[in-house]
């Protein structure tokens, strides 16, 4: 973490190019590689839930959070201090507020609706997030969306459609289908308000995020106790699996363009798998390894050829 924490967050007085302007091509390469960064974190979500015995979700949610917001609130103490983390919190105004009920309402939907329907339907689901994202960005705020990344966003969708193709049955739970939905769009809405803007820092916004979710959390648990080793989960689900795949993405999200940040976080669904199979010796199936291997080529030709039309206007 040390190695890029110079790079979260620069200060507010020297903003990143907004999403109308020219932003410079190394900003942009920094932004994909810190997006990329935070799905790495995220995809070894599911490695690490099926270590998990607590059988209650909204325990699980609260614990999680919680260890996030501490995660989030110390890396902030230690770089700022005590006053550059009060003015942090004060400066994030309306739109830190709406990146943080976006993430409360990500975060949280996610670990219930995994007890409501299957992975497979919640990985389709969010495989819309770049679509919903470029349409909105293209919408609101008029910005540009290229044929080749809608290209790419369609042959992501493909992609996930054969990786769950082999587990997707006619029973349909309108209850953790409807959270899958409801991620894709908190996700989308954060990335969206992240990128236009890019002149808000938001780590603090993530961090009271978690808040909002341990506390909704604690009014819906069963009971808040859980074994020594559940605890230890607990801490690395939240603080490295949650809090730090969330301070990486809202870093990198405001230097690339909506579409492309959405994009560039579907590698969470790639690589989720590839840990489950390392870690718990789960095979993957071969429509799993091929909708897999679609949507890794569709995204790293993808940014390849951004790269190379960077370079050569440069």
């Amino acid at each position: 973490m040390s190695s890029s924490a110079a790079s979260f967050d620069r200060p507010a007085a020297t903003p990143l190019p907004p999403p109308s302007g020219a932003a410079s091509p190394g900003h942009e390469r920094l932004g994909a590689l810190l997006v990329a960064a935070s799905a790495l974190a995220w995809s070894f979500g599911g490695a690490i839930a099926r270590f998990i015995e607590t059988p209650d979700s909204w325990t699980i949610v609260f614990w999680r959070a919680s260890f996030a917001a501490v995660f989030l609130l110390g890396f902030m103490l230690l770089r700022d201090g005590g006053r550059g983390t009060v003015r942090l919190f004060s400066a994030m105004g309306l739109p830190g507020l709406g990146v943080a009920l976006c993430f409360a309402t990500a975060s949280t939907s996610f670990i219930v609706a995994l007890s409501h329907t299957t992975v497979a339907n919640i990985l389709l689901m969010q495989a819309g997030v770049p679509l919903i994202a470029a349409l909105f960005a293209w919408a609101l705020f008029g910005e540009r969306v290229s044929a080749a990344t809608w290209g790419a966003i369609a042959a992501v969708i493909a992609g996930v459609a054969i990786m769950v193709s082999d587990s997707l049955t006619g029973a349909v739970s309108p209850v953790g289908d409807g959270l899958a939905l409801l991620i894709a769009f908190a996700f989308a809405g954060a990335t969206l308000i992240t990128r236009r803007y890019a002149h808000v820092r938001m780590t603090p916004a993530v961090c009271t995020g978690t808040v909002i979710s341990a506390a909704f959390a604690a009014t819906q648990a069963a009971g808040l106790s859980a074994s020594a080793t559940d605890f230890g989960l607990f801490f690395v689900f939240g603080a490295l699996n949650l809090g730090l795949g969330m301070a990486l993405f809202v870093t990198g999200a405001r230097m690339i363009p909506s579409a492309l940040a959405a994009l560039i976080g579907t590698l969470e669904t790639v690589l989720g798998p590839v840990w489950v199979w390392l870690v718990h010796g789960e095979t993957p199936s071969q429509r799993t390894v091929i909708g897999g291997t679609v949507i890794l080529v569709a995204l790293l030709f993808h940014i390849a050829r951004q790269w190379r039309l960077q370079a050569k206007q440069t």
